[in-house]
């Protein structure tokens, strides 16, 4: 049995895209793998604090040190953390807001991304001193955005600072695969949008095919 998290970003409940198309990502897999558990995380509607300087104090000292009011300040924190660790395949549903991720959703990735936790600190290890605890994990990201060509070598791929942040992100996660599923220039509302809502919406049962098959052949 696998696990996945299924993350939606969108600060709109109605006529959103991206709920959608993330909505339709789980409806395949479960037709595919009734047994998988889905962890559900709604950001856009819940979304996480941002981190304060008490959060990094208490993120910052060490775990048998920490007060009570620094074990409180953590206790989100080690819920999403917790089931991040669980799950073997996130599912991210997000829109890209002035061409980057949604406030929510760096929010819960600050609560995720912690020293100890999800990634080490060795400065013995030169330049490039965090390494990712977890590994082994599949990221997923269905976005929408009002505008288009984002993806890679097409005309606007320098202002997309949606997809590669995220995959950063989530390098330090433990993920190392990832799969996009983009829907575009809905703001314009014209034959593109028609065509990249239709051809997003296809692409999805081919992704969960592939993930599916893959998971059967380990």
């Amino acid at each position: 049995m696998k696990t996945l998290l299924h993350i939606d970003a969108s600060a709109r409940t109605n006529r959103s895209l991206s709920r959608e198309l993330s909505a339709r990502f789980i409806k395949e897999w479960k037709t595919k793998r009734p047994n998988d558990c889905i962890i559900r995380r709604d950001v856009g509607i819940k979304p996480p604090p941002a981190t304060t300087e008490a959060w990094i104090d208490a993120a910052f000292t060490d775990e048998a040190n920490r007060s009570y009011e620094q074990r409180q300040e953590l206790k989100l924190s080690d819920l999403l953390i917790n089931e991040l660790v669980q799950s073997d395949i996130i599912v991210i549903g997000t829109p890209m807001y002035n061409y980057g991720m949604p406030v929510s959703l760096k929010a819960w990735i600050d609560q995720v991304i912690r020293v100890n936790k999800t990634f080490s600190f060795d400065l013995s290890r030169g330049e490039h001193p965090i390494k990712p605890i977890q590994s082994g994990k599949t990221l997923v990201i269905l976005s929408a955005s009002g505008e288009g060509g984002f993806l890679s070598e097409q005309q606007n791929a320098n202002d997309n600072y949606l997809h590669p942040h995220i995959i950063k992100c989530f390098e330090l996660l433990g993920v190392e695969n990832h799969h996009i599923i983009a829907i575009e220039y809905q703001e314009f509302g014209d034959a593109r949008h028609s065509k990249s809502l239709e051809d997003a919406h296809n692409a999805v049962p081919n992704l969960v095919e592939n993930l599916t098959t893959y998971i059967h052949d380990l």
